[in-house]
């Protein structure tokens, strides 16, 4: 496994992030830690979570079933860079959310409990919270960091403008600030093109894209359809209103002799600015099969064939849609 850094920083992370959501909700904790050993048998060292996954009423399920398999020991915690995420509450009390300082400082500390560990290497903002000033938001993360609780900031979900607003009251705080973005990003979903990669390519932000197989559209969904697996109606519609582009790209993905899931991966670690796609397997063959991807280099003609498939905004802004 080659390692890439995290941003600017001088953490090595795998070029794939094992995204954790399905824990606790549609795969049970047994075969969650079999997951995760087999993710560090591959070499993934980079793991993401949120204080909110584990399925309606039932939040902050799968943080405890990282801090459980955690708990096992082995050098668990050492191999792993640990990241979650705060803004949703996991209670409807007023005071139970967002970014206030306090809801900052009491969701670290349950995220820490239920982690079973001591600090928090990437802490993420689940979303930018327009009404908490960036001094008292930062305020708070100074703090986890001063205790030793947290090692880095994240956001997730940011506009450009937001990374923008941040680094520069970290700056004049002399704090690093932001040193990663998640955000939504495949080859069918490229708003972020536009605003946000400059922003964070500006700034020194790694790139952690989630959902990069278009919610299973890019990941032969029509091949899986002839093999008869039925899908949910939702689906089916937005297949049906894809469905040109979707022969477009399997084709060009049996051209090549990859799996469309693994040359939807890979386009995305085509890019410079991006550190690690999530991906967020539900078995073990599923991880097993997307190590693929790290692999896979795509040619200049594969990457113009893709575009042209899936156009992208036209580029950064305002060339995107300004001369």
């Amino acid at each position: 496994m080659e390692y890439t850094w995290l941003g600017r920083t001088g953490l090595r992370v795998s070029p794939l992030c094992l995204g954790t959501m399905n824990f606790g909700e549609h795969t049970p904790p047994k075969d969650a830690f079999g997951i995760m050993d087999r993710a560090l048998e591959h070499g993934l060292n980079f793991f993401d979570t949120a204080n909110v996954y584990g399925g309606a009423g039932n939040r902050g399920r799968t943080e405890e079933i990282l801090g459980e398999w955690l708990a096992q020991g082995g050098e668990r915690r050492e191999q792993v860079v640990l990241a979650t995420k705060v803004y949703g509450g996991t209670s409807d009390r007023p005071n139970d959310s967002g970014l206030s300082a306090r809801n900052i400082k009491l969701s670290c500390e349950a995220s820490l409990r239920r982690l079973k560990t001591d600090h928090i290497d990437l802490y993420q903002m689940h979303h930018v919270h327009r009404d908490t000033p960036w001094e008292e938001i930062w305020q708070a993360m100074e703090q986890l960091v001063r205790e030793g609780k947290v090692i880095y900031i994240g956001s997730s979900n940011f506009a450009g403008w937001n990374i923008v607003q941040a680094n520069e009251a970290a700056r004049r705080r002399n704090f690093l600030g932001l040193v990663s973005e998640q955000s939504l990003y495949n080859l069918m979903s490229r708003t972020i093109e536009l605003e946000v990669l400059p922003a964070c390519e500006e700034y020194g932000l790694g790139v952690i894209p989630y959902s990069p197989l278009g919610g299973g559209m890019l990941g032969g969904v029509l091949q899986r359809a002839s093999e008869g697996r039925r899908a949910g109606e939702g689906v089916e519609q937005r297949v049906n209103e894809n469905r040109d582009r979707l022969e477009a790209y399997e084709d060009c993905c049996r051209d090549l002799g990859e799996e469309p899931a693994n040359v939807a991966l890979a386009w995305l670690l085509s890019n410079p600015v991006v550190t690690a796609p999530i991906i967020g397997p539900r078995t073990r063959e599923q991880l097993d099969a997307a190590i693929r991807a790290t692999e896979i280099e795509l040619s200049p003609e594969t990457l113009e064939r893709l575009d042209e498939i899936f156009p992208g905004p036209g580029g950064p802004a305002p060339e995107a849609y300004a001369w």
